[in-house]
């Protein structure tokens, strides 16, 4: 039997839409979509995982009923898994789908975008991301997948029952020139997500490319309640906290997103700041994958929005406890559906949440730690490193950054050729804008560049030892 819905924490509404009607307030159109997401999403966290995975079931069937319609590069692959288009998907047939690798998206390009979406889904977007693999892909979405992502956004404050009034830091990466030291950028509310459904208090934005002295300084003049930033520049930022004595006393909570969160970092950021972590495992090019559970601690996989699946070595379901890859459907990207995507992390299945939720369970997600880079006057930085637009040189397959020492960088390619020398200092230029500083940077080429023993691939990797 389902568990019955839990009240939300309270949330401040927004003056209603009508002028008319003062109370109880009518949302504008994007507010009520939003909210009609949320009551839904309230009710389905407390199913059961067989009603979930019915659920999921249904929505797949209607994505690779458009996939094999509108999308060449699926059609023998579905059929040869036995799919009908109309006709139910099994489990069978659903574990005949060849898993999809990020080389495979490389390669396929614009093979997998849709030739027709539905109207209804609005607008397409892209982006460009390296990932953890090194290999760079283009990914598309449209107005409806960011209006999932923004009620999947809304469920995480409310799970983590954050005060919508406080004000929200986020130290990340941001496009060149956008939200530099020393002032940042500021905003009267917390983002797309929010603004149209609730009020919020302001948020504050700085470059993650800004010296870890440099945040110390700007998040004290602050006074924010929610910092989000990623674990390898938390680590660096508690570090230079214990060093120095520097607190932030109106700090609430610590959100981290992009890496994998360490439980060194979790237990650093208790010692020095006294406060939790809130992580969120999400990709760029999947959205998000799984929260954690305010009570527990555990991942909760966002079953609403993705077909999550841990798979071993034979491409069978792990078992709890066992560590497999992780591979994703996001379940309403019509523009370029990814179906059975292997998104390139390792992660260790958990048990039933005693919270009662019967959304499934990450215990741990293995992946990478982001190295820093180390700069000859002993500062050290998060590396900007992810815009890097490497696909406008089609000879470069794939990459790796690795700093040798304080003065000197390696750059390892995999290519179909030799740059030529004007390519070569386009990449250098890059590298030195992207680090601010004029380091020494040698371009070596390599048949393959291997993962390391965690199996997972760096992008950056440091040699220098602290």
């Amino acid at each position: 039997m389902d568990s019955p819905t839990r009240p939300p924490p309270p949330y401040r509404p927004l003056p209603s839409a009508h002028r008319t009607i003062a109370w109880p307030a009518l949302p504008g159109p994007q507010a009520a979509l939003k909210a009609a997401l949320l009551q839904q999403l309230e009710q389905s966290q407390w199913w059961s995982a067989a009603r979930l995975r019915g659920e999921q079931f249904r929505q797949a069937g209607a994505l690779l009923d458009h996939a094999y319609r509108q999308v060449p590069f699926y059609r023998d692959r579905l059929a040869q898994a036995g799919f009908v288009p109309g006709q139910p998907l099994t489990e069978e047939i659903w574990a005949r789908i060849p898993v999809l690798t990020r080389a495979e998206v490389q390669e396929a390009g614009a093979g997998l975008h849709s030739a027709q979406i539905p109207e209804a889904h609005g607008e397409i977007y892209e982006l460009s991301t390296s990932g953890s693999t090194g290999r760079p892909i283009r990914a598309r979405g449209t107005r409806l997948v960011q209006l999932f992502w923004d009620a999947m956004t809304l469920r995480e404050h409310l799970w983590q029952g954050r005060d919508f009034a406080g004000k929200l830091a986020a130290i990340r990466s941001f496009p060149t020139g956008v939200a530099q030291y020393p002032q940042g950028s500021v905003a009267g509310d917390w983002g797309r997500s929010t603004k149209d459904f609730c009020a919020t208090g302001p948020s504050t934005m700085l470059s993650i490319g800004s010296a870890v002295e440099d945040q110390a300084d700007w998040l004290a003049r602050q006074d924010a309640d929610y910092l989000l930033t990623y674990p390898s520049n938390l680590r660096e930022l508690l570090r230079h906290s214990r060093r120095t004595g520097q607190r932030y006393p109106t700090l609430r909570q610590v959100r981290t997103l992009s890496e994998v969160l360490s439980p060194a970092v979790r237990d650093l950021c208790q010692e020095v700041w006294g406060l939790e972590i809130a992580d969120l495992y999400s990709t760029q090019e999947a959205g998000y994958l799984a929260f954690q559970c305010a009570e527990h601690g555990a991942y909760h996989v966002q079953s609403e929005v993705a077909l999550l699946e841990v798979l071993d070595d034979a491409g069978n379901d792990c078992a709890a406890g066992a560590v497999g890859r992780v591979v994703v459907t996001p379940l309403h990207n019509f523009a370029m559906p990814m179906i059975r995507y292997a998104v390139g992390d390792l992660a260790e299945v958990g048990t039933d949440c005693p919270c009662g939720r019967g959304l499934p369970v990450l215990q741990r997600i293995l992946g990478r730690a982001r190295n820093m880079i180390v700069y000859p006057d002993g500062r050290r930085a998060w590396p900007l490193l992810g815009d890097f637009n490497y696909t406008e040189i089609p000879a470069i397959r794939q990459y790796q950054v690795v700093q040798k020492t304080v003065t000197d960088f390696e750059i390892r390619m995999v290519t179909e050729r030799p740059l030529t020398e004007e390519e070569g200092t386009r990449v250098r230029t890059w590298l030195h804008e992207r680090c601010g500083h004029p380091f020494n940077v040698t371009i070596t080429y390599h048949d393959e560049i291997l993962r390391g023993p965690s199996g997972k691939f760096e992008d950056f990797r440091s040699e220098v030892t602290a």
